[in-house]
């Protein structure tokens, strides 16, 4: 039976930044190797989580390009193309497969809100114009376009290099009605969750996984929620996605989530700075203090 090409953990790679708001390449290098001797299952640079709205793309390009060099080859590594307009997304994706990516994320534009036409003519231009793999992410809330089942269904039927989905949206009636139509046309098209807490759910549902912002700094969560699920020790299983579920408590009290990825990675003591681009801003010490006492209830932290 054919495997999905994307599986189990894969991170939503942030950017580190320097206090000049320039990127910090020592700190991307840090994180890649945190994550790889953490075993995660893949790396996703020039992200969402990554603030790719704020990078230039030749930023993304440079980041993508130092992650797979600290990589080598031990984990998939999935760069984001998305932008505004088609033609930028294909631009973006053949540079990625000229470093050698394993495949690239694109979301929809969003700006306009586009008909299930125009969805349909974004993915499948990029997908015609690249080689690699593609995974289509549904992030409704940021996008403003929620992609249709439907579409999914039909993207996946007449292009074989579109790999699979990244959800990110809060419903599991969508999620199962997702994992079932689309795998019962093709086994190996990938289902992964974009939200932390949702990661047992989509694996329950017959899903392969999730691109989780908190695995940025908290792996072992995830990949041992994983691991257990695959081993059927269901009760450890769900100890873990109770840790997780207290975990991605950081959200509710931070004002973004590029800024709560970047607190917790101070907190615990990583060379990662606590600073995010403009329009963003940090998080201030009172929330610093609500996140730290998340961190310390969960045993991640004295």
């Amino acid at each position: 039976m054919p495997q999905p090409k994307f599986s189990g953990v894969i991170v939503p790679l942030i950017t580190p930044f320097k206090e000049d708001f320039s990127i910090d390449l020592d700190g991307i290098r840090w994180l890649t190797n945190f994550l790889v001797k953490k075993g995660v299952n893949g790396i996703f640079p020039y992200s969402t989580t990554g603030e790719f709205v704020h990078l230039k793309i030749e930023e993304g390009v440079k980041i993508t390009e130092i992650v797979l060099q600290e990589c080598k080859g031990k984990t998939k590594v999935i760069p984001g193309i998305s932008a505004n307009t088609t033609l930028d997304c294909i631009e973006i994706g053949k540079k990625m497969e000229d470093l050698g990516a394993d495949g690239v994320i694109a979301t929809p534009p969003f700006f306009f809100k586009l008909k299930k036409k125009n969805l349909y003519k974004h993915f499948s231009m990029i997908a015609s114009k690249i080689s690699i793999s593609l995974i289509v992410y549904n992030i409704p809330d940021l996008t403003g376009n929620l992609i249709p089942i439907e579409l999914y269904s039909k993207l996946a039927e007449e292009y074989s290099n579109i790999a699979g989905a990244k959800v990110t949206y809060d419903s599991a009636s969508y999620l199962r009605d997702l994992i079932l139509e689309l795998k019962a046309i093709r086994k190996d098209f990938a289902i992964l969750t974009g939200l932390d807490d949702m990661l047992l759910a989509t694996l329950l549902l017959g899903g392969d996984g999730g691109i989780m912002a908190c695995a940025n700094f908290a792996p072992q969560l995830h990949i041992g929620l994983y691991n257990a699920f695959h081993e059927k020790n269901y009760e450890k299983a769900f100890e873990f996605n109770k840790k997780i579920a207290k975990l991605v408590q950081i959200y509710k009290y931070a004002s973004s989530f590029p800024s709560a990825i970047k607190a917790a990675l101070k907190l615990l003591g990583t060379p990662i700075k606590n600073i995010v681009r403009p329009p963003l801003s940090p998080e201030p010490p009172e929330i610093e203090a609500k996140i730290r006492a998340i961190l310390h209830e969960l045993g991640m932290i004295k």
